[in-house]
């Protein structure tokens, strides 16, 4: 069943005007929908966002949270923005309801909104949740029957309203007790948001900041096999560890060593301010190319790879060697190595 084209969003019925509700908001086009057609229907609303070390928003320019607050301040409701910091790393770790197909918990990620968001609706005296989900949109999360046991999970069971796909779904405790009169919402599924745009644009006028969505990190084969790879080998991993993935190139040298080489003056810097003080950073002694960061501990051979890794990045003179400073991030007192480049096959050998 799927919503036609002259499909519109009835607000004729008005049966709960100011009855104060929980949004999340996320900032892409289907939360942004869903929170319009609430506001529409007369509810109070809360908006919630959360981010997360694996947050990929769309837009280049700002991030979701920026995203959610300005729609929040277009429309005039408040918002909270929630960070899931070492809760998430703990669950991306050992997910009840396991991986998708890279390192998404989706399932177990949903439950932990979830079950905050109950919190806050408890907190706020609010009537209950809403959200921008889309029957079918998404393979492990938004299957009817994983919708259910996220909000059994969660302890909100039919108390989530998805006004987007409403009509799919049975009706929820709000919808019985006659605080939103599911006529007034839509039935949309599946992976196309093209319905989603026309409406946002036909009913709404909004025409800019139209999103698809934000993304997860953790689904991005390349930045999973990143963490994937810091789980494995760092049992006190933390947000910060996380974050260090989005930066460089990626070298697993031994088990308790990881090379992290900047790709740009910008990383070069965060590399710098993000390194503990008993990591060991490389540089050129000329300061023109990249700068690694070391986690683990050292001996002499050690410190010639990581020497050469460096210098296959820098511009080597005519003589083959390039001249590498090395230093512990909390001492002022620094060594210097002539360092031949890496080869190609090495840098396979241990990149991630």
């Amino acid at each position: 069943m799927e919503i036609s084209e002259n499909t519109t969003v009835d607000d004729e019925t008005k049966p709960a005007l100011g009855v104060k509700v929980i949004g999340l908001l996320s900032g892409g086009v289907d939360s942004a929908l869903a929170t319009r057609i609430m506001k529409k229907l007369g509810f109070d609303i809360v908006a919630l966002n959360f981010t997360s070390p694996f947050c990929n928003c769309t837009h280049k320019d700002h991030g979701c949270k920026n995203e959610a607050k300005r729609l929040a301040d277009e429309l005039g409701i408040p918002a909270r923005v929630e960070f899931m910091g070492q809760g998430y790393i703990d669950i991306v770790r050992n997910p009840k309801f396991g991986h998708g197909k890279n390192m998404n918990p989706c399932v177990d990620c949903r439950v932990m909104i979830f079950r905050r968001a109950k919190e806050i609706m408890e907190e706020e005296g609010a009537a209950f949740i809403f959200t921008g989900e889309v029957v079918g949109q998404r393979a492990m999360s938004q299957k009817i029957d994983r919708m259910m046991i996220i909000e059994k999970e969660a302890g909100l069971a039919g108390m989530v309203v998805r006004p987007l796909s409403a009509k799919l779904l049975p009706p929820t405790v709000p919808e019985k007790k006659g605080l939103i009169d599911r006529e007034t919402m839509l039935a949309i599924h599946g992976k196309s948001r093209k319905d989603q745009f026309r409406i946002s644009q036909e009913e709404f006028g909004v025409t800019d900041n139209l999103c698809s969505s934000g993304g997860c990190l953790l689904t991005d084969p390349g930045f999973a096999v990143r963490m994937k790879d810091l789980l494995e080998h760092d049992d006190s991993a933390d947000v910060k560890d996380a974050r260090l993935l989005r930066l460089g190139r990626h070298y697993r040298v031994t088990d308790d060593i990881k090379l992290i080489v900047g790709r740009n003056e910008g990383e070069n810097e965060k590399l710098v301010r993000m390194a503990e003080k008993e990591d060991f950073i490389f540089y050129p002694a000329d300061g023109r190319g990249p700068t690694t960061l070391v986690k683990g501990k050292l001996d002499r051979e050690l410190i010639a790879l990581v020497g050469s890794v460096t210098a296959r990045y820098c511009d080597v003179k005519d003589d083959g060697v390039a001249k590498i400073s090395y230093r512990m991030k909390g001492s002022e007192s620094a060594w210097t190595a002539l360092c031949e480049p890496a080869s190609e096959e090495t840098l396979r050998k241990f990149r991630l």
